[in-house]
């Protein structure tokens, strides 16, 4: 296994690798280790970083993504997620659906996926040039008073895909990194109900760990990672990434079907079980720090901050 990160120097990017946590960094070429050639320009690159509050030396984005694609492949959290939607928008139905499940003592039917779930893997599009790494500043969106916050597992591709099988495409994964899938949540379901996919809701801001995985070990262990959320501190979920829809594989298969993917482009597992704030009810504010980790491939950690506080 091979841990890449990438740093500013001046107007350009140094990349550096490690084979083993702890390990000392040593330079390498920039299509080192994710096994691709970046398709922007390292100038390019650099001042994003900087526009961004990057000063020389500082750790960026291990990679920038081309495109970003982010799967649904957790039932689990899908339920959780509705439950936990409902009683902070709709208290009153919440206390319906709460009674309905103690007496039935089984899921309220609205709160499970719609049949296309369990026939193919679903995902949506967002911002691929949003993401930001750990460590970075997160704004609290304007226009939302529901900033949430979900741990998910990404993944970029090292070499294009066309109509691929299962297996050919597991062999085009390059990378590993953990994700924070920052959402609007008073703000996407109104969208989502437009037939629409979320916009304002996602695209905003996502953040990225500071580091990338070679897939080695990851890609057969994924499912039985340790997981951890910590908010200011407090260690407060332990998301469960044990019993996903479809093999990474398989979501892969299908995004490449009739439909070129590239090098460098982006995906996510989608929220892990348990690994969002509303499934938790634990919500972000101004002033919180919130640290998520997957053992094995890193962490991302950022602090919300008021919108007004954050720099042009």
């Amino acid at each position: 296994m091979q841990i890449r990160r990438v740093l500013t120097d001046q107007m350009t990017l140094r990349t550096e690798a490690r084979s083993a946590e702890g390990g000392p960094w040593q330079p390498v070429e920039p299509a080192e280790v994710l096994g691709y050639q970046s398709p922007f320009q390292p100038g390019w690159e650099a001042e994003v970083a900087q526009r961004r509050g990057s000063a020389p030396g500082d750790v960026v984005l291990p990679f920038q993504p081309l495109s970003f694609r982010d799967f649904m492949l957790f039932e689990g959290h899908f339920i959780g997620a509705a439950r936990g939607w409902t009683h902070r928008f709709r208290p009153r139905t919440a206390a319906f659906t709460d009674r309905y499940e103690r007496v039935a003592r089984r899921t309220f039917p609205a709160y499970r996926p719609k049949p296309l779930f369990y026939r193919q893997p679903t995902y949506y599009m967002s911002n691929a040039h949003t993401f930001v790494p750990s460590g970075t500043e997160v704004p609290f969106p304007p226009y939302s008073e529901a900033l949430d916050w979900e741990l998910e597992l990404g993944f970029v591709l090292k070499a294009p895909l066309l109509d691929a099988t299962a297996d050919e495409a597991e062999q085009a994964i390059g990378a590993f990194v953990v994700l924070n899938d920052l959402s609007a949540r008073d703000v996407q379901i109104p969208e989502q109900d437009q037939a629409f996919g979320p916009a304002k809701a996602k695209h905003f801001m996502s953040s990225m760990s500071a580091t990338a995985v070679t897939p080695e070990t990851v890609l057969s262990t994924w499912t039985s990672l340790q997981t951890s959320v910590t908010l200011n501190g407090q260690v407060i979920a332990r998301p469960d990434p044990s019993r996903p829809q479809w093999s990474l594989g398989e979501v892969l298969a299908h995004a490449s079907a009739g439909e070129r993917l590239h090098a460098g482009e982006l995906f996510g597992t989608g929220t892990l079980v348990g690994g969002s704030g509303m499934e938790t009810r634990r919500w972000l504010q101004p002033g919180d720090t919130l640290r998520l980790d997957i053992d094995g491939v890193g962490y991302v950690e950022n602090q919300v901050v008021a919108a007004h506080a954050v720099a042009d």
